[in-house]
């Protein structure tokens, strides 16, 4: 698998919001592809089975937060990325797309505005 030093511009959908793939979290998107090529999930169980969200907070995300000391959840996260977001300058619609909160959206930001992932992407990496 080539990839390139630079961004993707692609998203990889999780739970339930859309995360643009950045030169930040490539790394660790390219490790999770190469352990284990072949599994027809990109984010997968060591035994190639469907990653669901009590594998990722019970096996990742409590576990490093215990190892910090820091008693946060996968929730507080999501909180910090939209206000960095917005601290940042960036459009709201943009926004909500990334958080998956197309429930806060009007209906012209629903049907008539599209960005690309491109746009995604640039947003997620000025924070």
């Amino acid at each position: 698998m080539q990839i390139p030093s630079h961004s993707l511009n692609i998203s990889i959908h999780l739970f339930y919001c859309s995360c643009p793939v950045t030169c930040l979290n490539l790394p660790y998107y390219k490790a999770w592809y190469e352990s284990c090529p072949e599994c027809e999930y990109l984010l997968h169980t060591e035994a190639g089975k469907h990653f669901e969200y009590r594998n990722y907070y019970d096996s990742y995300f409590k576990p490093l937060m215990e190892q910090l000391g820091i008693n946060r959840t996968p929730h507080c996260c999501r909180h910090t990325c939209i206000s960095m977001l917005a601290e940042a300058g960036i459009n709201q619609t943009i926004i909500k797309k990334i958080a998956g909160h197309s429930g806060a959206m009007t209906l012209t930001e629903k049907v008539y505005t599209h960005f690309d992932i491109k746009e995604l992407v640039d947003a997620i990496n000025k924070i």
